[in-house]
């Protein structure tokens, strides 16, 4: 798997459609949080494919929400996305708003942690710390069953994400945190240069 366009224009291509806040750091955590899954699982050589299907995954969600995933391949391929990548980035809300089913390891990992990074980022900013590094597991548990937290956070997606790699709740948890740890302070830095 390759990226037919690079890192630059892909952010560039974030920012003309996303200008809140809040869906940039989303995104950039995505293209981190993924970087960490494609290094972690052995794809090392895909990691630039994961981290930028990570940064464009919601790509059409704040200026089109009504037609995610809908509109997506159209804004992709007018900016020279390739189909493979388009595919991906859609497979992400199959079973919502997409009948593009994961099936690339890359595509299970996008799927798993999109709602999930959501969860652990609104825990993350009840703590003292507003970090997730020194979150565990256990506080996440708690927060995962109190369904008003975070309420749009989809618990069902979250659990079917983690069946799809086979893997069960708690290691989906925790390997989510560590890679939210490790890119945690490069996105803030960037929130920092973007402002």
């Amino acid at each position: 798997m390759q990226s037919k366009i690079d890192r630059a224009a892909a952010l560039n291509l974030l920012k003309k459609y996303n200008k809140e806040p809040f869906h940039i750091y989303h995104a950039l955590t995505l293209e981190g949080v993924m970087r960490y899954f494609a290094v972690s699982l052995g794809y090392a050589q895909e990691a630039d494919y994961w981290a930028i299907t990570g940064l464009l995954h919601d790509i059409d969600f704040e200026m089109y929400p009504n037609e995610h995933c809908k509109k997506a391949p159209e804004l992709l391929s007018a900016a020279g996305v390739g189909e493979d990548m388009i595919n991906s980035i859609c497979s992400h809300a199959y079973g919502l708003c997409s009948d593009i089913k994961p099936k690339h390891q890359m595509e299970k990992v996008l799927f798993a942690v999109d709602e999930l990074t959501g969860l652990i980022g609104a825990a993350a900013r009840m703590r003292p710390s507003k970090s997730v590094k020194d979150m565990e597991v256990s506080s996440l548990k708690k927060k995962f069953k109190d369904k008003k937290f975070a309420a749009g956070c989809s618990r069902e997606v979250i659990e079917q994400g983690a069946q799809m790699l086979g893997w069960d709740l708690p290691k989906l948890m925790e390997e989510t945190i560590k890679a939210m740890r490790e890119c945690e302070d490069a996105v803030n830095a960037e929130m920092q240069n973007l402002a």
